[in-house]
């Protein structure tokens, strides 16, 4: 049983698969559709007896490929603008001041993510939120492990600072 095996041995890094694709996409259903073709697609690899070492490094290296092959084709398409259906809210009734405070953090440091230049925010991601190695990270984009460990030491950095002045911009 092909699925099975699959399912056991892969379910295991679907946060982590998540995480990565949140930070790949801002668009939070295009980042869904990115974990569901990154597991399609590692599917494909199992069944023709494409084996990982470690399943994290192997996963994540399939999501960053297939993100790099959508910002490709995105370059040669209109953006698309979806609105939602008229009379229907965002909001919810039932949010507190502390799931609210929490929201405006978690949104600070989103934006401050987004801020950093490409290539340190897929190395912060793919070894803080992920937990690959250098050595994998490197694999998985195309790059040495000095320039994996040096983005993800300036996009650290960088990454504080940001925060700080958005913590700074809200308070009085």
């Amino acid at each position: 049983m092909h699925g099975d095996d699959f399912l056991q041995v892969t379910l295991p890094a679907m946060d982590m698969v998540h995480n990565l694709a949140r930070r790949l996409l801002k668009d939070e259903h295009a980042a869904e559709d990115l974990v569901q073709e990154t597991y399609l697609a590692a599917y494909a690899a199992w069944i023709k007896r494409r084996r990982p070492d470690r399943v994290e490094a192997w996963m994540a290296t399939i999501c960053l490929n297939l993100a790099r092959s959508q910002f490709r084709r995105l370059k040669h398409r209109p953006v698309e603008v979806i609105h939602p259906e008229p009379g229907t809210t965002a909001s919810s009734a039932s949010d507190t001041a502390d799931e609210a405070l929490t929201l405006l953090e978690r949104n600070a440091v989103r934006r401050a993510v987004w801020k950093l230049p490409d290539e340190q925010r897929i190395a912060i991601t793919l070894v803080d939120l992920a937990g690959l190695t250098a050595a994998e990270a490197a694999k998985a984009m195309g790059t040495p492990r000095g320039t994996v460990l040096s983005r993800v030491h300036r996009g650290r950095k960088a990454l504080a600072s940001l925060v700080r002045e958005e913590v700074e911009i809200r308070e009085p």
